[in-house]
């Protein structure tokens, strides 16, 4: 594996498979609880990716029981947290790891069982894709400790679920399963247990790998634009406007049609 994907904390393992980066949170004791130091690696880990063509995919799993609990609230002990903000220990750190994830040209997928709580909800909420479990939980604890997000939760959770929803599942702290959670549009798919979610995975891993990198890095690009507020006449324009001149297999490609 090369040097620049050896994690650079002891709380992320890193594995390369093929065409597909894993970044495992790897504190399973706190049911991988993030710390800042996890987000600091994360994004250090995607930024490396960028010039990589060796690389396709990225997947951010958690090892042990559980993807995470949210974020490890021992660290903040002792912070005086300010109108319900967990200050920049915590929301600086984050702010550039979101950033990576939303801008890589890697599709990148959440792999989630076990629990999704909070902060660890939001970065699943960032990732292109959450594949999960039906017995995986899935929440939003903000409220119930008098916090509000600033990691994107009342963005990306509304978008996924629609507003009421995603005002009811915040206001109230309510639990929902993997299975809830594929119905409502929060994940894309869920599996019956940890090993076929890891099939998934892998399958859909695979299939991305086949397909033309610059073509999907493109698509990432325009699916941002979708979320970025446009008019549809003003963000058709831009679909068409817009240029990828990395773009340069398609000759072969359709060549090897039949």
């Amino acid at each position: 594996m090369s040097e620049k994907y050896l994690s650079p904390t002891d709380y992320l393992l890193t594995n390369v498979n093929g065409q597909v980066l894993t970044i495992t949170l790897n504190r399973p004791d706190a049911l991988n609880s993030i710390r800042p130091e996890m987000l600091d690696g994360i994004r250090q880990l995607i930024v490396n990716t960028e010039n990589d063509d060796n690389i396709s995919v990225i997947v951010i799993e958690g090892s042990g029981r559980a993807f995470s609990a949210g974020v490890d609230l021992k660290v903040l002990q002792g912070i005086d947290p300010k109108a319900g903000k967990i200050g920049d220990i915590f929301d600086k750190p984050a702010e550039l790891t979101w950033n990576a994830i939303r801008k890589s040209r890697c599709p990148i997928i959440a792999k989630v069982h076990g629990a999704c709580f909070t902060g660890a909800l939001e970065m699943a909420l960032h990732c292109d894709f959450i594949f999960t479990t039906h017995d995986t939980k899935f929440g939003d604890t903000h409220a119930k400790f008098g916090l509000r997000p600033t990691w994107g939760m009342s963005q990306t959770l509304s978008q996924a679920v629609g507003i009421r929803l995603a005002k009811e599942m915040s206001y109230s702290a309510r639990i929902i399963l993997g299975d809830e959670a594929v119905r409502v549009g929060l994940a894309n798919r869920a599996e019956k247990n940890k090993e076929d979610l890891d099939n998934l995975v892998d399958k859909i891993s695979s299939q991305i790998s086949s397909n033309s990198k610059e073509a999907v890095t493109a698509f990432k690009d325009l699916y941002n634009l979708a979320q970025s507020g446009l008019g549809l006449d003003e963000a058709l324009k831009a679909e068409l406007d817009r240029e990828y001149p990395e773009i340069k297999d398609t000759n072969e490609r359709l060549s090897e049609f039949k």
